[in-house]
């Protein structure tokens, strides 16, 4: 029998089988403990490990960015969350100027363990200040990998592998995505960092997707049936190091590419994911390259823009169309005056 769990109980029970298989492994973050438990991907695990090794913190993001960063160069393994990705921006000089430069700085000799959990995506009307989505600022940097799950298979596995991982990992989580269910094995396992997974196999246009909107991407994929358009799907799963491969051998039989963020597209994943197909793979592109991603402005805290700001599956789909010279048979689908972008749909449940 299959065995069902949502991808904050994957993400909870990767973290407590983590920590039961080394005494080394702690979790520290703001709200780690309280009921809620960070989305639910915490609850259980201070009654289980006790306060010294699950703990809550201050409201001072870059210093215990560092008291997690001195504990992985004397032999801990530390998880530090941070509930917004927007909150961890005061411990960017831990992260980026310390933690990424150690093991380099130091000929190879100094490790550093640590695993930086964030939280993306929009929710709340919560505005520019706490719906970023900034993995390639930290994708950016030399001696850090930044990974990016989509399903709960795959971020138990993801943070079972970033765990054991000898090298500072910032692990992002996109907030539609934790209540999605998906076959998880009970046991432990990991999933390689920096391997994709083709999510849908095809023969005409390859679409990339990152974190949520490689669900979208799924979507377009199966309305571009209508079109007889055969759309293969691959869920990049890691940012940095990125499967190159497996999208360069995809683009060689399709000869067309999507790529679709959940960030902006200037200067982003996407920008990096295009330039690295034309400069490998220019000869095997039928059209140019397309981007489905936000706007280049901050994002607008009211549904009537809102609404406005993020791309679904119906702009894949457009994308797509507009590349191979189809002729749309339907218009987008309007937004009803009740419904929120910033809130999953029906088939996507909350916590928000």
């Amino acid at each position: 029998m299959n065995r069902q769990l949502k991808f904050f109980e994957a993400i909870r029970e990767a973290t407590d089988q983590a920590m039961e298989r080394d005494p080394a492994v702690y979790i520290v973050g703001l709200g780690v403990p309280d009921p809620k438990g960070i989305f639910g991907t915490t609850l259980g695990l201070q009654e289980k490990y006790g306060t010294t090794r699950v703990q809550d913190m201050p409201l001072s993001e870059n210093a215990m960015t560092g008291v997690a960063l001195g504990s992985a160069l004397v032999g801990m393994r530390p998880i530090i969350t941070h509930q917004r990705v927007d909150f961890a921006l005061v411990a960017m000089e831990q992260m980026v100027n310390q933690a990424a430069k150690w093991h380099y700085m130091f000929g190879g000799k100094a490790k550093v363990p640590m695993v930086v959990r964030m939280i993306i995506g929009r929710g709340w009307g919560q505005g520019p200040q706490h719906s970023q989505s900034l993995q390639a600022w930290f994708a950016h940097i030399p001696g850090l990998k930044v990974v990016m799950p989509t399903t709960a298979h795959d971020a138990k596995g993801l943070l079972a592998a970033a765990i054991e991982d000898n090298n500072p990992v910032v692990f992002i989580e996109h907030r539609w995505l934790h209540n999605i269910s998906d076959e998880v094995p009970e046991e432990y396992y990991t999933v390689p960092l920096g391997s994709a997974r083709v999510m849908r196999e095809g023969n005409d246009v390859t679409i990339v997707g990152t974190s949520y909107m490689a669900l979208e991407a799924v979507r377009a994929a199966e309305r571009l049936r209508a079109d007889d358009v055969s759309a293969e799907v691959i869920d990049l799963r890691t940012i940095r190091p990125w499967d190159v491969e497996t999208v360069l051998g995809s683009v060689r039989k399709t000869g067309r590419l999507v790529v679709t963020d959940t960030a902006s597209a200037a200067f982003g994943v996407s920008a990096e994911i295009v330039a690295t197909v034309l400069e490998c793979e220019f000869a095997s592109m039928k059209t140019a390259p397309v981007r489905i991603a936000l706007p280049d402005h901050p994002c607008p805290t009211s549904p009537a823009l809102s609404n406005h700001y993020y791309p679904r599956a119906d702009h894949i789909v457009r994308g797509v169309q507009r590349m191979m010279g189809i002729e749309p048979t339907t218009d987008m689908p309007a937004m009803t005056p009740h419904q929120k972008l910033d809130v999953p749909d029906p088939s996507f449940k909350g916590p928000f």
